[in-house]
């Protein structure tokens, strides 16, 4: 399993467009998920130790979000023939068991992940409320491991002040993990 860093964040890149869906099947666009603040677009996966390491907080975090106006988005896009862990059933069964407050789609052609160019789980994407960059970095200094209990909250921090301003921090660390798991 490679460890992989996405880019720097391209501030003022506007979110693309997407109509997946979720674990019941259910449609969702980029315009049902935002919030009048902004959103947070994130690529994660069931099977990767990064994202296991950090679920609890990140949904404990998107679910502090929505009351500041950000709404929150997770989309799955590894190949699913060659990571069974990450099927459609699992991500059913691995959202219901862990209450997740945001739906979790479904990227079976993988062209949502590439037009934002997503490079790892987890890769977050925050936009503002005209939906333009302004965050592309870490949840917090956990890794394969969580973070210290008293970790700063960098991603949660960051869109709060996103939501507040419209500008992401000038400074970003970026996140850590897995390689999307592209078909060939």
């Amino acid at each position: 399993m490679v460890a992989l860093n996405p880019p720097v964040c391209d501030f003022g890149q506007p979110a693309v467009d997407f109509a997946l869906p979720d674990t019941a099947g259910r449609p969702h666009t980029l315009a049902d998920c935002r919030g009048p603040n902004g959103l947070l677009v994130m690529f994660i996966c069931n099977h990767c130790p990064y994202v296991q390491a950090i679920i609890d907080r990140l949904i404990r975090d998107c679910r502090e979000l929505a009351g500041h106006g950000i709404g929150s988005v997770a989309i799955m896009s590894n190949d699913v023939v060659a990571y069974p862990a990450d099927s459609p059933e699992e991500m059913r069964r691995w959202a219901g068991e862990l209450g997740f407050p945001f739906p979790y789609l479904h990227d079976a052609s993988q062209q949502v992940a590439r037009a934002y160019g997503a490079v790892c789980t987890p890769d977050f994407f925050g936009y503002n409320a005209e939906l333009r960059l302004q965050y592309r970095g870490r949840l917090d200094a956990s890794g394969r491991a969580p973070a210290a209990a008293d970790a700063p909250r960098e991603l949660f921090q960051a869109m709060c002040q996103i939501a507040a301003s419209g500008q992401g921090p000038a400074v970003q660390q970026a996140s850590i993990g897995c390689s999307i798991k592209w078909r060939e």
